[in-house]
């Protein structure tokens, strides 16, 4: 009770208080009181809760790898202990702390003010704690930038290892010591020390530091005078801002338009960048996926909508771009996604640095068609380092920067938006526009413009639920009720099989043997016959082990399965799914492709899709398509042509799938909505972009 109210619903005292009268209103008759007598009471159950007690453990550890035949480094041979036989430091815990903040202006509750939000994290929690935004930051304080003359600027002090957005890297460490005019050079990239860059701000005059070296010489670095903590080493990687909104948006995005218009001309480059919108437009739902009904070319981009747009991109450009540009999208995809993993091994770093080699060699064809003149660019230069960072800090999934600006909702937003709200018109000067919109809606005050929010835009999902516990084995689970019963044949007839009462005999017999190692050959004649009713579900929730996502500490996620008729009062929905086929091939790790016309009593009707080889490969072992990377599949049919659609239990359902239709170059028809996306289609890339569980898996 005190959870729901105060934590996941976040009642403010007054409603609690209310809630509780009410309450106690309605036990009156059966002379009974509510748990909690007032708000008070409730929060001072909360502050009571004790805490759990860790028992005590200490453990050594030395090296055991490789030595060197001469002059052995003397840690090698070292037995360390962790914690150290000190009972000083017993029930203690060495905790590394992790700062982060980005310049911004802070208008909610503070007026129109600019601040840098300091977040805290400690760097001994899971990732998967960081990513599922379990208090694993917390919000220290806000560091005004008076508005003053540089006679009286001064700067900041904290700790590290630090989060910041880039310009908030290149103001507080500089850039690299590589030239920037050449920054795609081969020479090797030196990083800033403390000691380099007092010795340049001592030598030089600022307007050459900041061309040469791109340090803000009357700025002094926060950890300028604490020992053992120079800024230059502890800066950690920016996924957010170096890789999805610098690299893909600013760069690859706008490059491919730019293409487009230097080899078709502008009104025919027009022409194709609809039919790519067209084609994004046409993309069919998803869990998560962010949807783009009018295309991608709107003003407003969000950090979200490059994200999702990361997911749907590739297919859509297919057929209007050279083959080499469709690979370099798809290394540096490929690039993108390994690093979001929440563990990385050596393994993982190998494939890092041959997605960073692929994106460098196929990304010249934007500078020998004239797109650019040269890649010494800031964001694309920082991918070279990321191979130091991940050693140096682990996976930056758990250090980008979108962690604090999610924090920032729940440390900033959210409480004001359960606070009294006062002078909150007054507040409205510089905040986001949205806000300033729903005001003056809502105010309908004269002698204000009438301005309409921009009807461009992306348009957010179904998103995945997060299960809290431990990891388990993936599991599919049926709806609470079924919509409705029906016998055998009116099912049949409804699906428009034929066969439907053999496929049903056929299913039984396969559950009857399913532990024979040697099972009989199935025989209508013989086999067991079913005619009674069955329960028809329209949905279905699979529960799987996803920690690169967004999931619960345990790294578990929850998706809906949708085979209905009519969506939201629309068309119909029916999803696809990987199924476990229990094989030892290496295509796509055992698992197929399937749509859900229904399911129904523990098990699905299903329409199967097969494997297509693409057009370079030689062997069943390479059956991704050579450009994108992505499986080829087709709706699979029997020799009579018509569709190979069978019924399998529930148990061999992994989870969703996501198909993008392999368009081609042809122009697109408007009228082909994402509703339609998988009947009008012969083939389909198996879409690994949709999510990082997918980029696993596919």
């Amino acid at each position: 009770m005190a959870e729901f109210l105060f934590l996941q619903n976040q009642t403010s005292a007054k409603q609690i208080d209310t809630l509780l009268d009410l309450w106690a209103a309605s036990l009156i008759k059966h002379d009974d009181a509510p748990p909690f007598t007032g708000h008070r009471d409730l929060y001072n159950t909360i502050n009571a809760t004790p805490h759990g007690d860790i028992p005590w453990e200490t453990f050594s550890m030395s090296y055991n790898g490789a030595k060197p035949l001469h002059d052995i480094p003397p840690w090698m041979d070292v037995t360390y202990d962790i914690i150290a036989q000190n009972e000083a430091t017993h029930r203690s815990t060495f905790m590394p702390l992790i700062i982060g903040s980005y310049k911004m202006t802070v208008s909610v509750a503070t007026g129109h003010t600019e601040y840098h939000p300091l977040y805290m994290s400690i760097g001994n929690i899971f990732n998967s704690t960081q990513c599922a935004h379990h208090n694993g930051v917390v919000l220290v304080g806000f560091l005004a930038i008076p508005k003053t003359t540089k006679e009286h600027a001064g700067s900041y002090t904290g700790l590290g290892p630090y989060i910041a957005d880039y310009p908030g890297q290149v103001l507080l460490s500089g850039v690299c010591l590589a030239d920037r005019r050449d920054l795609d050079g081969d020479r090797p990239c030196l990083r800033q020390c403390e000691k380099h860059r007092e010795l340049l701000v001592e030598e030089l005059e600022y307007g050459k530091l900041w061309e040469e070296y791109g340090i803000v010489g009357d700025v002094v670095p926060f950890m300028n005078n604490y020992p053992r903590a120079d800024i230059h080493e502890l800066i950690s990687p920016d996924i957010l801002h170096q890789i999805i909104k610098g690299t893909f948006k600013d760069h690859l995005v706008d490059w491919v338009e730019s293409y487009l218009k230097i080899t078709h001309g502008a009104s025919q480059a027009a022409q194709i960048m609809d039919n790519i919108d067209n084609k994004i437009a046409a993309v069919s739902s998803f869990t998560g996926l962010r949807q783009f009904p009018e295309g991608h070319r709107f003003k407003q981009w969000t950090g979200n909508d490059s994200k999702a747009l990361m997911k749907v991109y590739l297919p859509a450009i297919r057929g209007h771009v050279p083959d080499d540009i469709v690979c370099t999208f798809s290394a540096f995809l490929d690039f993108c996604y390994i690093v979001r993993r929440d563990t990385l091994t050596e393994d993982d770093l190998l494939q890092l640095q041959d997605a960073l080699d692929r994106f460098h060699r196929y990304q010249e064809i934007f500078k020998t068609t004239g797109v650019t003149l040269s890649f010494s660019l800031l964001h694309q230069h920082s991918l070279n380092h990321y191979l130091l960072l991940i050693r140096q800090f682990g996976v930056p999934n758990g250090l980008c920067s979108s962690i604090m600006e999610s924090k920032h909702i729940k440390a900033i937003k959210e409480p004001w938006r359960c606070s009294s709200w006062f002078k909150a018109c007054g507040m409205l000067k510089g905040s986001c526009l949205s806000e300033a919109l729903h005001k003056l809606r809502k105010h309908n005050w004269p002698g204000f413009l009438n301005v309409n929010e921009p009807e461009h835009r992306s348009i957010e999902g179904e998103v995945s639920e997060t299960v809290d516990g431990p990891a388990v084995e993936a599991h599919v689970d049926l709806a609470a009720t079924p919509c409705c019963k029906c016998d055998v044949h009116a099912l049949g007839d409804k699906l428009e099989l034929p066969n439907f009462q053999q496929l049903i005999q056929e299913f039984i017999h396969d559950q009857a043997y399913t532990a024979d190692p040697d099972p009989p050959v199935f025989d209508p004649a013989s086999a067991l016959l079913f005619l009674g009713k069955v329960s028809i579900f329209n949905s279905a929730a699979t529960s799987f082990y996803a920690p690169s996502d967004l999931s619960s500490t345990g790294g578990m996620q929850h998706e809906h399965i949708h085979t209905v008729s009519s969506w939201c009062g629309g068309a119909p929905r029916y999803d696809c799914v990987f199924v476990n086929m229990n094989t030892d091939t290496d295509i796509m790790n055992g698992l197929a492709v399937a749509q859900h016309p229904h399911i129904f009593f523990q098990c699905a009707v299903v329409q199967w899709f097969s494997h297509v080889l693409g057009a370079h490969c030689y062997s069943l072992r390479n059956t991704h398509d050579p450009d994108t990377g992505m499986y080829v599949v087709a709706p699979r049919t029997l020799e009579d042509d018509t569709p190979d659609i069978s019924i399998i239990h529930i148990d061999y359902i992994f989870c969703t799938a996501h198909l993008i239709p392999v368009y081609g170059s042809s122009i697109l028809p408007r009228a082909i909505t994402s509703h339609d996306s998988y009947d009008v289609f012969h083939s389909y890339f198996v879409n690994k972009y949709a999510d990082h569980h997918a980029f696993e898996i596919a």
